[in-house]
């Protein structure tokens, strides 16, 4: 399984987090946004801890706006958890890496 966060677009979203056959971690993020460059490294470090349970995947809202719109996105960072095509769980704003460690036992079965 893939051990680093990946970068999404609109055109490759529906395959690699919709068709996704296990849970996918979405970060809905900007480059101006100073909370989405504070949990980066943290989402990087989550990545590689729990790579053997779930996928990382960052999508630029200001690049792929359809797809903020898509999930109701009004503030950054915005992390959604899928899990097969499905929306499992979500976090608005930055977290530490314990709270999102934390956000993640407890929804991904």
């Amino acid at each position: 399984m893939e051990m680093s966060v990946k970068h999404v677009s609109a055109s490759s979203f529906d395959e690699e987090v919709m068709q996704a056959s296990g849970p996918v971690l979405v970060d809905f993020w900007a480059e101006w946004c100073g909370p989405c460059k504070m949990i980066a490294p943290i989402l990087d470090e989550v990545a590689k801890d729990m790579a053997d349970k779930l996928q990382v995947a960052k999508l630029n809202v200001d690049e792929h706006g359809e797809i903020a719109q898509r999930y109701g996105i009004r503030g950054i960072p915005t992390l959604i958890l899928f899990n097969q095509g499905e929306q499992v769980a979500q976090q608005v704003g930055a977290v530490s890496k314990s709270q999102l460690v934390q956000f993640l036992q407890k929804n991904i079965a």
